[in-house]
């Protein structure tokens, strides 16, 4: 179902700087490869993919389970009051919290989480608040500003990823160049990060609400569970798949740290950044490289409209599919696959699909929360 769709119908083709990068060379200038992980579009910023990828062996730093601060003793009667920002977020921490906390949202599905402004009136919900959850690394700074400048005393702001990663740890890529000083900050499409966020959740809640510390901790732990699941699921897919198909150019630079993990390849990414459209040499360019690549197929958005790339996959013969997301759920709040888990399953599944994987056994994965999602998706 489309829906909430973006009001962005113009691209800059950040990918453009791909030009020269056939895969027999063995430096690509604008690729990010699993050997080489964190080459940036920028001029060849690398380091090890090392630090962040260590295939099953990456766990969550010691820091997550013992996130947070203590708080007073939260008055008879009383729940943990918790908001939270992009949806992903939204729906680990829920289903974590579960009944026993009120968990509200506050950046709209469908909104660009990088420069959205919270209306004046989120600030009266930030004053209530024992604990903000932000996903940090640049992600929604003018809400995390906000969310700080209204906190009540003992409040907290817990940003997950400055937690689940090292500065030395982070990805700048395409969209997110080392100049610019914002690392690339989408770590849930890495299921091994996401599971750190919701251990990083147990631990804050029950510090905040210490009489239900082991509802928290079992629901993390049934999280956790379903998370390495859903992670050997698509282990099992992307082994069907032909290898040089696993490679990926898409709409938005949202799947660095899921590449990592899967190693698979991020050959570009088209980044919405202004309302002017690509230059005819910048579609030209980016049209011959995708020829080169042999890429089957090319990703856009359910919420980035974009009649000019899916012009670019027709001039290159490339399938254009435009219902990957990043941060916006599928369905509505509610729906069964309104979640964390129907998120990764539908961008997983479409991948395996257009990329020649066999998805069979992946569509089958229960998409569902483990525990009821009661919280707040502003829509």
């Amino acid at each position: 179902m489309h829906r909430r769709r973006r009001h962005f119908v113009a691209i800059v083709v950040i990918g453009l700087v791909l030009a020269g990068c056939a895969k027999s060379s063995s430096t690509h200038a604008g690729s990010t490869r699993s050997s080489d992980f964190a080459e940036a579009s920028s001029g060849g910023d690398k380091r090890s993919a090392a630090a962040i990828r260590e295939d099953a062996n990456f766990s969550c730093p010691s820091a997550a389970t013992d996130a947070g601060a203590a708080r007073p003793a939260l008055a008879a009667g009383n729940q943990p009051q918790v908001a939270t920002t992009v949806a992903p977020i939204t729906s680990i921490v829920a289903n974590v919290a579960g009944d026993r906390a009120d968990v509200h949202g506050v950046i709209p599905e469908g909104s660009d989480s990088h420069t959205y402004e919270p209306k004046p009136s989120v600030a009266a919900l930030f004053a209530k608040a024992d604990v903000v959850f932000v996903n940090g690394l640049s992600l929604e700074d003018p809400t995390k500003e906000l969310a700080k400048n209204n906190l009540p005393a003992g409040g907290q702001v817990i940003e997950l990823g400055s937690i689940v990663l090292r500065p030395d740890q982070y990805v700048y890529d395409f969209s997110f160049p080392r100049a610019g000083g914002k690392p690339n900050p989408h770590l849930w499409t890495n299921p091994p990060m996401a599971r750190c966020y919701a251990v990083i959740a147990a631990s804050v809640l029950s510090k905040v609400d210490p009489a239900n510390a082991s509802y928290y901790s079992a629901n993390a732990d049934r999280f956790t569970a379903k998370v390495d699941s859903l992670d050997r699921l698509f282990e099992d897919a992307s082994s069907t798949m032909p290898a040089h198909n696993r490679e990926l150019l898409t709409y938005h630079d949202a799947y660095a740290y899921f590449a990592a993990h899967y190693r698979w390849t991020i050959i570009g990414a088209v980044q919405v950044s202004s309302f002017e459209d690509p230059t005819p040499k910048e579609v030209a360019r980016l049209i011959e490289q995708l020829k080169k690549e042999k890429v089957p197929a090319i990703f856009g958005s359910e919420v980035f409209p974009s009649p000019v790339l899916a012009e670019i996959g027709r001039e290159a013969g490339v399938r254009y599919v435009d219902t990957l997301r990043d941060d916006d759920l599928p369905g509505g709040p509610g729906d069964h696959d309104h979640s964390y888990f129907g998120l990764m399953k539908a961008d997983y599944v479409t991948m395996i699909s257009s990329l020649g994987g066999d998805a069979t056994a992946l569509s089958s994965f229960d998409d569902s929360d483990v525990v009821r999602d009661a919280a707040d998706y502003p829509q």
